[in-house]
């Protein structure tokens, strides 16, 4: 028996990047279906959100994933560039975001496909692991083509059928929302969400109290 879960997403949540290797080779040892379902992250849903929270939040964001990735042995490095333009001294989030649209709806025209959990780790390794100008060349590309994928083909759909894949990325958020969370990583799993990627061996205990397997041969 496969047991099925929900993972939602952003590639702009270094969190996201933590969790979604360790989802996907949790999904690639055990009968397991993950479909990543991407959202747009706080910046774009809530610009305001890093202007109004305690002056200690981002560097001790940053110290934490940091050591997350350290002690998990995760490649990590600050995303250049980042997937959403912000001004770090302020935090004001700018008008024009020429990344963070594309990525996000080409998770989603993957998740068409049924590969976004593929996608969006390959991506996710180049955002936040260490390349630099990931956005550029054949890097998103090779991305593309590691999760079975093509390109090309995505970001046509994603620029023809942007308010399709927008809406969408919005029910996704309805339904994490609707599923009693509201932030990423957040894997859901026979309608119990399990929130951040320190919970993903909690998250593997209770699907093995429902049945979760190893995959034969």
């Amino acid at each position: 028996m496969t047991l099925t879960a929900d993972l939602f997403w952003s590639f702009r949540s270094p969190y996201s990047y933590l969790a979604i290797g360790r989802y996907r080779a949790l999904a690639a040892s055990h009968a397991l279906d993950i479909n990543l379902r991407p959202v747009y992250p706080l910046a774009i849903r809530q610009p305001d959100f890093f202007e109004r929270n305690h002056p200690n939040w981002l560097s001790y964001t940053m110290r934490d994933m940091i050591r997350v990735a350290q002690f998990h042995g995760i490649p990590f490095g600050p995303p250049r560039p980042d997937p959403i333009v912000q001004n770090v001294k302020t935090r004001e989030i700018a008008a024009e975001q020429p990344y963070i649209y594309r990525l996000t709806r080409l998770g989603q025209a993957a998740s068409r496909r049924g590969k976004s959990l593929a996608f969006c780790d390959e991506a996710a390794q180049l955002i936040w692991g260490g390349v630099q100008n990931w956005h550029l060349g054949d890097h998103l590309a090779g991305a593309a083509k590691r999760a079975g994928l093509d390109l090309a083909e995505l970001d046509a759909e994603a620029e023809r059928d942007a308010e399709a894949l927008d809406t969408e990325i919005a029910a996704n958020q309805l339904a994490l929302e609707i599923a009693g969370h509201w932030g990423v990583p957040t894997l859901v799993f026979d309608g119990e969400p399990f929130f951040g990627q320190d919970r993903i061996d909690m998250a593997r205990w209770r699907m093995e109290q429902k049945g979760l397997e190893a995959r034969s041969g």
